[in-house]
C-alpha cells in the first residue's frame, strides 16, 4: 500500500480538492483506495457525503481500541472507501504526545489497511504539528498544493528543510501550483521564480476555475459528475504525474535493495555455512 499525504502548512490551497479527487481518479484506474479525512472541519468527509462512525476519537485510534479498519465506510464510488473525520481529531496531538515514539503512530495505525489497499490519501488539516509530523514519517509522497505567492513559497522552503533536518530522504516531495490565474502577472512571476529553485515540481498546474469550485455544492469529485470536463483533464494529468514520481521512486529504493541481495558482503556465510532454523 503506497501513502500519498496531500498537505500544505497554510490552508485555502486546495487541499481537501486535491486530495478527493485524486483518490477518485486512484480508484477510476482500478486501484482499491482509502481516503482519510485527518481534518476535524471534515470537508472530504462532507464532499464525498460521509458521516463519521460512532466512537471514532483520536484518544481511542491512537490507544488502539479502535483500529481503522473497522470504520471505514463507502463513498459510493467503485473501489473509493473513506476514513471520515471526526471532531475529536482537534486533539490528535495531545493524545500522539502521550505515547512512545509519537511520530511513529500515524504509521503503525495504518498497517490493518495494508492487505485491502492499493493506495491510501490522506487529507490534512493545515499547520505544522505532531500531527503533521506523523503523515511525513509515514508518507511515500507528499503531494503539497501551492498558490503562486511569495508566502506559498517561503512554506515550501520551511518543509524542505524540515525533511532535510529530519534526514526524511525516502520520502518524495511533489509540489504544484494550484488556484492559478495566469492573467495574473504576480502569478505568472512566481511560478517562473519558484519552479527555478524547484525543478522537481510538478509540470501540471490547477487553474482557479469555478468548475472545480463547485465541487462543494454538488458534493462529489469533479471527474464523477463532469468526466469530460477541462478540469477533470488537469487533475488526470495531476494524477498520471503523480503515478510516474511513485513508479520511480519505487525503483530508485528497490535496485540498491536488489543489487545488495546479489552481492553479499565478504565476510557474510556461504549457503553451506548458514545454520537452518
Amino acid at each position: 500500500m503506497k501513502i500519498v499525504a496531500v498537505t500544505n502548512i497554510k490552508g485555502g490551497v486546495g487541499k481537501t480538492t486535491t486530495a478527493v479527487n485524486l483518490a477518485f481518479l486512484s480508484a477510476a484506474n482500478g486501484g482499491r483506495t482509502l481516503l482519510w479525512d485527518l481534518d476535524p472541519q471534515g470537508a472530504a468527509t462532507y464532499v464525498l457525503r460521509c458521516q463519521p462512525q460512532d466512537n471514532a476519537t483520536a484518544k481511542k485510534l491512537v490507544s488502539g481500541k479502535r483500529e481503522l479498519n473497522e470504520l471505514v465506510v463507502s463513498s459510493g464510488h467503485d473501489r473509493l472507501d473513506v476514513l471520515p473525520a471526526d471532531f475529536s481529531y482537534r486533539h490528535f496531538d495531545v493524545h500522539l504526545s502521550a505515547r512512545k515514539n509519537p511520530t511513529e503512530r500515524l504509521l503503525r495505525m495504518s498497517r490493518s489497511l495494508r492487505d485491502a489497499y492499493d493506495m491510501l490519501f490522506l487529507d490534512c488539516p493545515s499547520g505544522i504539528s505532531l500531527l503533521s509530523e506523523n503523515v511525513l514519517r509515514a508518507a511515500d509522497a507528499v503531494v503539497v498544493p501551492l498558490i503562486p505567492s511569495p508566502l506559498s513559497v517561503r512554506m515550501l522552503l520551511q518543509l524542505r528543510d524540515f525533511l532535510v533536518a529530519n534526514a526524511w530522504i525516502d520520502m518524495t516531495l511533489l509540489p504544484f501550483f494550484s488556484m492559478v490565474d495566469r492573467r495574473r502577472a504576480l502569478h505568472a512571476e512566481f511560478m517562473a521564480s519558484t519552479r527555478a529553485q524547484f525543478p522537481g515540481m510538478l509540470r501540471t498546474e490547477v487553474p482557479d476555475w469555478t468548475d472545480i469550485e463547485r465541487m462543494t455544492v454538488r458534493r462529489a469529485p469533479l471527474p464523477a459528475y463532469a468526466p469530460r470536463s477541462d478540469g477533470t483533464y488537469v487533475y488526470a494529468l495531476l494524477w498520471s504525474e503523480i503515478e510516474v514520481k511513485l513508479q520511480q521512486a519505487a525503483f530508485t529504493r528497490a535496485v540498491p535493495l536488489a543489487l545488495a541481495a546479489r552481492e553479499p558482503a565478504a565476510d557474510a556465510p556461504s549457503m553451506g555455512e548458514l545454520t537452518p532454523l
